[in-house]
């Protein structure tokens, strides 16, 4: 999930990191805590963040919101990583999510969303009215049930 992501990445932002299992395979990866804005709707799990990762900026708020709020003043940062089930979610949710995952990201940036389904969680139609494209780009059969990672970016005419 985080293979591409390393200290360069600037900013990294995750959406529903619950208890921070893929929160230390990204600080692993070289991304200093101070460098990470983890997103939470859970009360419980937010105190836990909090805990564990005292120098990260932790947001109890729901991910669908996070375009309407303030969270960085330019488009700084270089990759969302979620963990979020979009596979569950109503469209209109999903593309709001990205929607406002993108507003923070550079030209360059990209969301990385893992899933446990048989193709992107994210409709085409959704990627299309973005202007994005996804990309698989890892799987592990390990996982009950296996598990896929999609690359997100914007299509180069969005750039």
């Amino acid at each position: 999930m985080t293979q591409e992501i390393n200290a360069q990445a600037g900013p990294v932002i995750e959406l529903g990191p619950g208890t921070g299992s893929l929160t230390y395979s990204i600080l692993n990866r070289g991304v200093p805590e101070k460098n990470l804005t983890l997103v939470e709707i859970s009360a419980g799990f937010v105190k836990l963040l909090k805990k564990r990762f005292p120098r990260a900026r932790v947001l109890r708020m729901d991910a669908t919101r996070i375009g309407a709020q303030r969270l960085f003043e330019n488009a700084t940062v270089g990759s969302v990583v979620s963990g979020l089930g979009l596979r569950g979610m109503p469209p209109n949710q999903v593309a709001a999510i990205l929607g406002g995952a993108f507003k923070y990201l550079r030209s360059d940036g990209t969301f990385y969303q893992i899933t446990y389904g048989p193709r992107c969680p994210v409709p085409e139609w959704v990627l299309e009215q973005l202007g994005l494209h996804a990309a698989l780009i890892g799987w592990t059969i390990w996982n009950l049930p296996p598990a896929s990672v999609y690359r997100i970016s914007r299509l180069p005419s969005h750039s």
